[in-house]
């Protein structure tokens, strides 16, 4: 009776918990790299009309746990990798030769449904897709158009010209909404969707010279911060941006990103990426508002709107520690050596994904790592198998990864091979071990009650424990000696331990 009131006044104790975080501002951690490029000029509390996503809509999220990232676009054809950053050390003629690629993109391997069943045997949550990287190329039907462009290789070096184009995949000859493809089948296989959107925009000249536009002006080289642009263009010098420029650049962000949350279905993020500059914030801010309006349960990734985004990606590695924020975050990191395609590339391997998931997830964050198909719309075949491999991973041990919270404070790990996860009432405890434990697992931070059972997941019987309290309080699970057989095992990368009916302050 005692252990039990104990485990109710733990419970009761949790829930409230889970009130005072709803109630909790989302807030950015100061050392988020992309938060610092923005906070000199975006104020750290959002307007007061404006509001986040709700706290179902957070929480979902944080349910995940395990998600891809697919970067395509016209750098998938030459397969260079890097997305379109490439782009900014071409020669002028490769530039405009790279701008070309629209004219031929038709990637007849594309199968929306094929991706949405590698993505399910996979074990993957949600998706991530590039609709339009910095290069400006839309791969979904947008109605925005652009009335400005570069033509790099222009009589007497590069110029300004008008134009009347979409520069999207309605004009090349593959002519399929791609993304409107994948939303539906992400649709009808559950999957959740993120659509990535760049700020910048490198073919549309009403976007220079903002965050690294390969068009610099008179106004970006003499003050590179005022356009978000560290690294102003040494080359191709335009005629400074007019107001009606201004204005167009920010008519056509709005409604591409309004395109985005409203004609696909229920959208669960908007992935933004970069930034724009100060001068243009106030009009950017109320972009976010009215984003806000049509599509309330989005969450928007915080990268360019700093502490009005309502989740952020560390990227290209995991956090050492749990992070010091409110804000529900995700890792994202290339399997390869890129987030997009590359010829000849190389993969980490599934024993990678498992160990990254399990050391994020225990941290309280979802893994997302990153894979590009090619121009034809083909994932490469190791890349198909390492995830799927994680896939069979999370058949015999999803129980301990989705849907589930990290622990309090520190007690996320123990040493080096031990991470832990929790059920979101805190009444079951996931021991996840990195490396075979021997014969005994031993865990000093779990109290278990008189009715506490243990299992390792994918096995089918209860294993014997004790509860040692003379030299040190610790918790030892015995271990069979079948086990000690790697073929008898259930999986072979990392081993989860369920145990239920627990007094776990943690």
């Amino acid at each position: 009776m005692h252990n039990a009131r104990r485990t109710l006044i733990f419970h009761a104790a949790f829930c409230m918990g889970l009130s005072l975080h709803a109630a909790e501002e989302l807030r950015l951690p100061s050392t988020d790299v992309h938060y610092k490029q923005v906070s000199t000029y975006i104020e750290e509390k959002p307007v007061a009309d404006y509001p986040h996503a709700p706290q179902d809509a957070l929480e979902a999220f944080r349910d995940v746990k395990f998600a891809i990232r697919i970067h395509w676009g016209l750098y998938s054809v030459w397969g260079e990798g890097h997305e379109s950053w490439p782009l900014l050390k071409y020669t002028d003629e490769k530039r405009q030769r790279y701008q070309e690629l629209a004219k031929t993109w038709n990637p007849q391997a594309f199968d929306a449904e094929a991706w949405m069943r590698f993505f399910t045997r996979s074990g993957i949550r949600m998706f991530a897709f590039t609709t339009k990287h910095h290069d400006g190329f839309s791969l979904f039907d947008t109605q925005t158009r652009i009335t400005q462009r570069i033509d790099w290789t222009a009589p007497g070096g590069p110029a300004i010209v008008p134009c009347n184009t979409a520069f999207s995949v309605m004009e090349t000859p593959f002519h399929r909404d791609i993304v409107a493809e994948l939303c539906s089948a992400a649709q009808r296989h559950a999957i959740r969707t993120i659509l990535y959107y760049s700020h910048p925009d490198w073919y549309d000249a009403d976007f220079r010279p903002y965050c690294f536009h390969p068009a610099a002006t008179p106004a970006a080289q003499a003050d590179p911060k005022r356009f978000g642009n560290t690294r102003p263009s040494k080359g191709f010098v335009a005629p400074e941006l007019t107001a009606d420029a201004t204005a167009r650049m920010i008519a056509r962000h709005r409604m591409q990103v309004k395109e985005l949350v409203t004609r696909y279905g229920f959208i669960d993020g908007i992935c933004l990426d970069m930034w724009l500059g100060p001068d243009v914030w106030p009009a950017l801010r109320e972009t976010m508002l009215e984003l806000r309006a049509c599509a309330p349960k989005t969450l928007f990734r915080a990268r360019g709107i700093g502490n009005y985004g309502d989740y952020y990606t560390p990227e290209g590695f995991v956090p050492g520690a749990k992070e010091n924020t409110t804000m529900p975050w995700m890792v994202i990191y290339p399997l390869g050596k890129s987030f997009s395609y590359m010829t000849n590339d190389t993969f980490k391997g599934s024993a990678w994904i498992i160990t990254n998931l399990v050391d994020t997830v225990a941290k309280g964050g979802n893994f997302m790592p990153a894979i590009g198909p090619d121009a034809e719309g083909r994932f490469a075949p190791e890349a198909v198998r390492q995830f799927e491999e994680a896939g069979d991973w999370l058949a015999v041990n999803g129980e301990a990864i989705y849907a589930t919270r990290p622990r309090s404070g520190d007690h996320w790990q123990e040493g080096a091979n031990i991470r832990f996860t929790r059920s979101k009432d805190g009444r079951t405890i996931y021991v996840l071990c990195l490396a075979w434990p021997g014969e005994t697992l031993t865990i000093t931070s779990v109290q278990p009650t008189a009715g506490t059972t243990i299992y390792l997941l994918g096995a089918p019987d209860p294993l014997p424990w004790r509860y040692e309290t003379h030299a040190q309080t610790r918790l030892a699970i015995t271990l069979p000696k079948s086990y000690q057989d790697p073929a008898q095992r259930p999986c072979t990368t990392a081993w989860a331990f369920k145990i239920t009916a627990v007094d776990d302050a943690h």
